[in-house]
């Protein structure tokens, strides 16, 4: 089958980059694409627009926008479905979809409208690409699950008193925001392979009894054995480290003592010093957390450093950036007003979110006791010095406001990340 990807060259704000390159649980995008898609394809082509493609490519043709991402559980099932209907398709999505609604819709500007369907920019061609045949809509059940913490004050919560996420075991979103990486990070992925081995622990008797097995051999509780924890090659973890799975650990990953890792995604290379807390996030590559860090539902990207005694709650932190200590990223609004966060046309809009962290773009320096108020951003390449004028960011923070550009060392902080069609002088 051949596949061929259109580029969405847009920039994702506060990154300043495509979808494409960001990480998505501790991946780039487009090879979570690739490697959905691996075992069906043998021939590749990219091309700008829909009606870029040459209309004589022949043979089963996979048509996607690079800023897509959707699990193997979902591809695999949208595939099947269109193989059996014989004809184009394309994915759609129904408004009953509870977590496409709740979740993805927001903020979007990806999904076309037909009726009470909305489309994707993922289409299937049974012999050859022709954009003169209309495509049939494909509606993939998302085999949702309603999960989260109940028992929760309602002024953060909905009128019962929940707090919950519609999380899919097998879904698709389009990333057109930032509040979109949060979104996959967390609810498809970490919550989502949470209900996954919980289902399949509650259907499988075997596989029980081998973490029972497993459990009873290392003498420790069945979360926490490594049938759950997978952990990598050459680790060093304090034993009174504290990690509880589902979860993952990459190679060569210290965890220090009193740390404690409840599901959530760790890569290579990560140093985790003592007292951290972590919980429900995924933390890249490279990353180094110094002691009594706290991540809850929060996506480090590679290479960053979040000092300590900083707390982050439901943020994105961009790759190589550091949070100054003691800072603190706020997730709700004190007065019960909708949390508004930046769209895929670069507005504010309602995040259909009761609690949202916000996010930092890369190469940013932000200084100590630092408070962000919930769903801020702050733009890539950005420095804020810790003084007595700022130590409240309730507005976005844009790259002019970068409190270096006031100073005569500005040169000394390279712009990595400039807008879209904007030029950075040459610093050599």
């Amino acid at each position: 089958m051949r596949k061929i990807i259109l580029r969405d060259e847009r920039h994702i704000h506060p990154f300043n980059e495509e979808a494409r390159d960001l990480r998505i649980q501790n991946k780039p995008l487009w090879l979570h694409q690739r490697d959905a898609l691996a075992r069906y394809v043998d021939q590749e082509s990219e091309y700008p627009g829909f009606y870029d493609i040459p209309r004589e490519l022949s043979g089963e043709t996979l048509i996607y926008r690079d800023n897509l991402f959707f699990d193997q559980a979902y591809f695999d099932e949208f595939l099947s479905l269109a193989r059996k209907l014989g004809r184009p398709a394309r994915a759609a999505f129904t408004k009953g979809n509870k977590t496409f609604t709740t979740h993805a819709l927001p903020l979007a500007n990806s999904y076309t409208r037909e009726g009470e369907l909305y489309l994707a920019d993922l289409w299937y061609y049974p012999q050859g690409f022709d954009p003169g045949l209309r495509p049939e809509p494909v509606v993939v059940d998302f085999q949702t699950r309603e999960i989260g913490f109940y028992r929760v004050p309602t002024y953060m919560s909905n009128e019962k008193g929940d707090l919950v996420y519609q999380v899919p075991l097998r879904g698709l979103i389009a990333i057109d925001a930032w509040v979109h990486i949060f979104i996959a990070d967390q609810v498809y992925g970490l919550f989502g392979r949470a209900q996954r081995f919980l289902e399949r622990a509650n259907r499988d008797p075997l596989y029980n009894l081998r973490i029972l097995g497993q459990a009873l051999l290392e003498g420790t509780q069945v979360l926490r054995c490594s049938e759950v924890v997978k952990i990598g090659k050459n680790c060093v973890i304090d034993p009174s480290a504290v990690i509880t799975g589902p979860a993952s650990i990459g190679d060569n990953v210290s965890i220090g003592a009193g740390s404690v890792i409840d599901n959530c995604t760790i890569g290579d290379n990560v140093n985790i010093s003592d007292g951290c807390y972590l919980m429900t996030s995924t933390v890249a590559d490279g990353v180094f957390l110094p002691f009594r860090a706290s991540l809850f539902l929060t996506t480090v990207m590679e290479h960053s450093i979040v000092a300590q005694n900083t707390c982050l709650q439901m943020c994105v932190i961009g790759r190589r950036t550091f949070i100054g200590a003691g800072s603190t990223f706020t997730d709700y609004n004190l007065l019960p007003t909708p949390i508004r966060a930046m769209n895929g046309l670069g507005e504010l809009a309602e995040a259909n979110a009761p609690v949202l962290g916000g996010c930092v773009g890369h190469n940013c320096r932000i200084g100590s006791g630092m408070v962000v108020y919930p769903a801020r951003t702050i733009e890539s390449d950005v420095i804020l010095f810790a003084n007595k004028d700022r130590r409240v960011i309730d507005k976005n923070v844009a790259y002019e406001d970068s409190d270096h550009l006031k100073t005569r060392l500005a040169q000394l902080h390279q712009r990595l990340y400039p807008r879209k069609g904007e030029k950075v002088a040459e610093t050599w």
